[in-house]
């Protein structure tokens, strides 16, 4: 009773942290969004390049460790759970969602944005509207993200379907979630520190855990022997 009481403290300390820091990329997305509105429609050059500027270290500092740790505590508590990958269609969008954003986000207008700094800084092209509409769409598709999250809608996939409720995974023990929320707080604290993010615990705890279910699932798939 106490280690169910235990997993589920720990659980909900997980959903926590996936809620405000989802919340938290959300709310920088749509900062930057802002400060890069003003710098286009700006004819003060002195609020255009500080405005820039702003933007890029606000995706440095806070946008990316949030948006880290946004996406792996939700794919721990999809890893962790019953919820799985695969077996809901709502889970699955919020998946492909976020590696779609994170991708993005990290090759395309993080690297937009240190351009962007750059140039406007040397009084050449600054932002683009482009990376206007990138980021307000990246805000756009969290609050998606967030009804998907309430409403839980449409069916559940054929994965589901085949293998039914047998196939479900079970909820992790406590260690897990407590990993999951430690590991998110660290790692945001060290890229605060080195003013970069560095996922590193996160992937490694990721990483682990699939490989330690993936060995549990094939051991309670196997048959069991029947004693002569």
């Amino acid at each position: 009773m106490a280690a169910s009481r235990g997993v589920k403290r720990w659980r909900q300390l997980t959903v926590w942290l996936h809620v405000i820091t989802s919340v938290g990329w959300m709310t920088q997305a749509l900062t930057i969004c802002v400060l890069l509105a003003t710098s286009l429609s700006t004819t003060d050059r002195g609020v255009a390049v500080s405005s820039t500027a702003a933007a890029e270290l606000l995706d440095m500092r806070l946008l990316a460790p949030m948006a880290n740790a946004s996406a792996f505590t939700g794919f721990m508590l999809a890893a962790a759970t019953p919820w799985g990958f695969f077996r809901h269609w709502w889970v699955l969008a919020k998946f492909a969602i976020t590696v779609v954003q994170l991708h993005l986000g990290i090759f395309v207008l993080s690297d937009a944005l240190h351009a962007s700094a750059a140039a406007a800084v040397a009084g050449t092209v600054g932002p683009t509207r482009a990376m206007v509409v990138g980021s307000a769409c990246m805000a756009g598709a969290i609050a998606f993200q967030a009804w998907l999250s309430v409403a839980k809608p449409w069916s559940t996939t054929a994965w589901t379907t085949n293998r039914g409720r047998a196939g479900a995974p079970r909820t992790a023990p406590v260690w897990v979630f407590v990993a999951t929320v430690c590991g998110g707080i660290l790692d945001f604290a060290v890229a605060w520190l080195l003013g970069h993010p560095a996922p590193l615990l996160s992937l490694t705890i990721l990483g682990t855990w699939l490989v330690l279910r993936r060995r549990v699932e094939r051991r309670a798939s196997r048959p069991e022997r029947v004693p002569a």
